[in-house]
């Protein structure tokens, strides 16, 4: 009688903790699905990267090229402005060149006027000249002048002709520097057309990286809402399964406070019954301790195939490790735990004083280690958001290089949709 009413008990407590098959399910179909969208959204940030790596290269090709093409420029312009000096400088020497020549003619002519004068006509102003001289001496002094006069006329063309050649061998070398300057403003002016074909031909290429990014950065946009969906879908299960352990915990307490009820009336009643028959009581309490030890080894072992320790200890050093950081600066793309470091460099360095390497960027982290469910997560264990990661520190919050505004700070775990949580040791 006893025996039988302490089963229908046990039968109770075991009904009550009995776990919901049906919320199991759907949250592994949800978790599934998360983990299937976490490895499209990390191949298409993979994808990103890439892209933006190759656009970076090619902006830098375009920025040196178009560097070019301003120097370019810049020599076409000084050329240009060489050439309209020099042009000025030719038509000063073209018109001082023609004014030699004029000069030269002049004087050539006024010679020949002279001495068809003096000589072929019989100039009377010469005749005279010879026939009033007195004497020997007078007649060679007055030739001698003649003389003079025809040397001087002489020397003036010779001066005229020196002029005209100086001038057009300084005509001659300005219109050769002409050419020479006009050759290497139409040889410039033909690289500048090249230059700015392949920065034509780059750009479009620009673009080409810009439409690819946007739809990788739409697809990417997509996966996060799924995941964002999924993990509220497991937060809603986790609620419903927190809200169900703990109306489980109640209706345990509730059978186990009855069954010690019913225990302590039957035992009391086995009492009475051993005082009027003799009886002993032991049969009941070892009974009883036996199922209670049954159950208690059953939980032990429930407790042990899911308990996932990993190394607890270092994890712990870790977190605590990571903590004296809090409140230095976040630097974009710095390692530095005391002058300034990104999310990632934070993780990395922090490992890395363990002798642990991690990749360099958070996509790369998140697809390292070994994936752990958040509900076993650790400290020391690295979450990843999708762009971003920290380090769990236990109870529900993280330590990361957050941003240029907060710097490295302690948050919730839960402040954005977790993507996944890897185990480093």
């Amino acid at each position: 009688m006893n025996k039988r009413v302490i089963s229908v008990i046990m039968a109770s407590v075991l009904a009550a903790t009995m776990p919901c098959v049906i919320s199991a399910d759907t949250k592994t179909d949800a978790q599934n699905q998360k983990k299937e969208a976490e490895s499209r959204l990390n191949s298409v940030n993979e994808d990103i990267e890439a892209l933006e790596g190759d656009k970076g290269e090619l902006e830098d090709e375009l920025a040196q090229i178009d560097a070019e093409l301003v120097d370019l420029l810049l020599t076409v312009d000084i050329i240009e402005d060489d050439i309209a000096d020099k042009q000025v400088q030719i038509d000063e020497a073209t018109a001082e060149y023609e004014a030699a020549k004029q000069k030269e003619q002049e004087q050539r002519d006024a010679m020949k006027l002279r001495i068809k004068f003096m000589y072929e006509k019989g100039d009377p102003s010469y005749l005279d000249l010879i026939s009033s001289s007195q004497s020997y001496s007078e007649l060679l002094n007055k030739s001698d002048y003649v003389e003079k006069l025809y040397s001087y006329d002489r020397k003036l063309l010779d001066d005229y002709v020196r002029t005209r050649d100086e001038v057009l061998e300084l005509k001659t070398a300005l219109e050769n520097e002409m050419n020479d300057l006009e050759e290497l403003h139409s040889d410039y002016e033909e690289q500048s057309v090249t230059l700015q074909n392949i920065i034509d031909e780059k750009k479009e290429s620009l673009e080409d990286f810009d439409d690819k990014l946007k739809s990788a950065q739409a697809k990417a946009d997509e996966y996060r809402s799924e995941i964002k969906a999924q993990t509220a879908v497991i937060k809603q299960i986790e609620a419903e399964e927190a809200a169900r352990k703990k109306a489980e915990e109640a209706a345990r307490k509730k059978a186990e406070e009855e069954r010690k009820k019913a225990e302590e009336a039957a035992k009391k009643k086995a009492e009475e019954e051993a005082k009027n028959n003799g009886e002993e009581l032991s049969s009941v309490d070892t009974d009883s301790e036996g199922e209670k030890s049954e159950e208690e080894s059953k939980s032990e072992k429930t407790e042990k195939k899911s308990y996932d320790p990993g190394n607890s200890s270092k994890g712990q050093q870790i977190a605590s490790y990571a903590l004296q950081f809090v409140g230095n600066p976040y630097v974009a793309g710095g390692t530095s735990l005391t002058e300034g470091c990104d999310c990632s460099g934070f993780t990395q360095s922090v490992y890395s004083n363990f002798g642990i390497s991690l990749p360099r960027n958070s996509s790369s982290q998140a697809v390292a280690g070994r994936e752990v469910s958040y509900e076993s997560a650790q400290p020391g264990d690295v979450i990843y958001y999708g762009g971003h990661v920290g380090i769990y520190i236990g109870n529900g919050q993280i330590v990361h290089a957050s941003t240029p505004a907060s710097g490295i700070k302690v948050s919730s775990a839960l402040y954005r949709s977790i993507i996944t949580v890897r185990r480093f040791v």
